[in-house]
């Protein structure tokens, strides 16, 4: 874990902070050197390449009221930078079809048509809603009635009200990266900004003045890599895979995800010796962040025999969060976000995957911890569940959202490790611009226990004869989710 601080700090990102983010060089060292101590265990290690769109911050954006009133909006708690370049300080317009007040379920179709810009004015920035249509598109309009920036305010629906952060896609989900900068901001106060202007109509007087600042660098063609590193012992017919993600995202991440990374590096060290009855595959995969993009170009790019030939995977996504639950990957848990049942699997999945979970299960009875069931829904394990491979794992959770329930289960405190209540306001994990996911996020104990978790599930899989053999029979590639499919942190309408 030290070694991954030392990593990222002496690898800052094009924002000059420690950085350890796909397609920066804090994460190809991260990489050398998980591929350096897995050569010198013994394992045969291999790096798979592969390209993605890499879109980084150079700077802190920044988004302004510069009249009728003066504020500068705070990031990431007042508003979020959509994936965009450009600046823009202009006058303030919204697009047609807004809806306020907002109706009880989701309806606004403001900015979907060339139509919600008729009148719009040049050069000013268009103020739209949320709604039926994707961002991408909305902006896109935007962009062609000649504004030079977008806000984009939540709908005030029930569950649509405060600050989001939004993905923008095209009408086909395909990436755009505008020319001109999006801010996404809460539905309270997109509203004040259209009284404001609505105001300024009906008395005559200057319209809202509105600053934009976006920088970024992009490459759509960008370099990622997975270390592969495979036991020397262990029948090749049934293959275990043991993985957890490397990269990071918005800076160091320590607790998301070294703290996995390092659990698995530390059983494959202990295990260097053993010489296991199926073959042990350790996986670092990166881009995990992004929307799991190693982990589905590795099962992407297995043949229909290799993809056969694996009959189980383990996956260690957070392992020492201080405010921490117990979870254990369960195909039928709900998700670690929107605490619902989203995705489901055959049988054929199911049932295998419940074997490792519930060893993990009798692992945690055994030492007097509670848990609590996930879906691998937004893990890199729902990569090889959606390929048919029986999949669990472990995580601590994130640092932004216990619940009372949780601390009924597993102690600690309502909120997050900052200490804030209400507890889902985000915390270190997955934010940006905070860059205090550092190694001080993390709670050795936790580490711990949570490792010694795993290593005793790894263990069990790794001589398992019932399970694993069921790897001979060969599996069919049934269609892998999208990234954005995968995604877990953004919304693209």
């Amino acid at each position: 874990m030290k070694a991954f601080q030392a990593i990222a700090d002496a690898n800052p990102g094009p924002d000059g902070m420690p950085s350890r983010n796909s397609g920066e060089p804090g994460y190809k060292a991260s990489v050398d050197y998980v591929a350096g101590l897995m050569t010198q265990a013994g394992y045969n290690v291999t790096i798979q390449k592969y390209k993605f769109f890499y879109f980084a911050y150079t700077g802190v954006p920044t988004f302004k009221e510069i009249s009728p009133t003066s504020h500068d909006f705070g990031v990431s708690t007042e508003w979020n930078p959509g994936q965009s370049t450009g600046t823009a300080t202009a006058d303030l317009q919204p697009a047609g079809g807004i809806v306020v007040p907002p109706t009880p379920t989701p309806s606004s179709s403001s900015g979907c048509t060339a139509g919600d810009f008729s009148g719009f004015v040049t050069g000013r920035i268009a103020l739209i809603q949320r709604g039926t249509c994707n961002f991408g598109v909305k902006v896109l309009n935007a962009e062609a009635a000649g504004a030079t920036g977008v806000i984009i305010f939540n709908e005030g629906n029930p569950g649509r009200t405060g600050v989001l952060a939004g993905s923008l896609v095209d009408a086909a989900g395909n990436r755009i990266v505008p020319t001109i900068p999006v801010a996404f901001t809460s539905f309270d106060i997109g509203n004040n900004l259209l009284n404001e202007y609505q105001q300024a109509v009906q008395n005559g007087t200057a319209l809202p003045v509105m600053s934009i600042n976006i920088q970024a660098v992009v490459n759509p063609n960008a370099d990622d890599y997975n270390v592969i590193a495979e036991s020397k012992g262990g029948n090749p017919n049934h293959v275990l895979v043991v993985d957890a993600h490397l990269d990071a995202i918005y800076g160091a991440g320590m607790l998301d995800n070294a703290s996995g990374s390092a659990t698995i590096l530390d059983v494959a060290q202990m295990m260097k010796n053993v010489n296991p009855l199926n073959k042990l595959r350790f996986i670092w995969f990166g881009g995990e962040e992004l929307g799991l993009l190693g982990s589905l170009h590795y099962v992407h790019n297995l043949t229909p025999t290799e993809l056969s030939h694996i009959g189980y995977d383990l996956d260690a996504d957070v392992t020492a969060t201080p405010n921490y639950v117990v979870g254990v990957l369960d195909p039928a848990g709900p998700d670690l976000f929107g605490r619902t049942v989203t995705q489901t699997f055959p049988n054929r999945v199911y049932k295998a995957s419940t074997v490792s979970r519930d060893q993990s299960i009798a692992y945690f009875d055994s030492i007097g911890l509670n848990h609590e069931l996930f879906s691998p829904v937004g893990t890199d394990a729902f990569s090889f569940n959606k390929a048919g491979i029986p999949a669990s794992g472990l995580l601590t959770g994130q640092d932004c959202c216990t619940t009372q329930q949780e601390v009924d289960l597993f102690g600690g405190s309502l909120g997050n490790y900052e200490g804030n209540i209400p507890s889902f306001d985000g915390g270190c994990v997955d934010n940006p611009f905070r860059w205090c996911d550092n190694l001080s996020n993390n709670d050795p104990a936790v580490l711990t226990f949570m490792s010694k978790a795993f290593a005793n599930t790894v263990v069990r899989m790794a001589f398992d004869t019932k399970v694993m053999s069921a790897s001979d029979n060969l599996v069919s590639k049934p269609k892998l989710p999208t990234a954005s499919e995968a995604s877990r942190r953004f919304v693209t309408k």
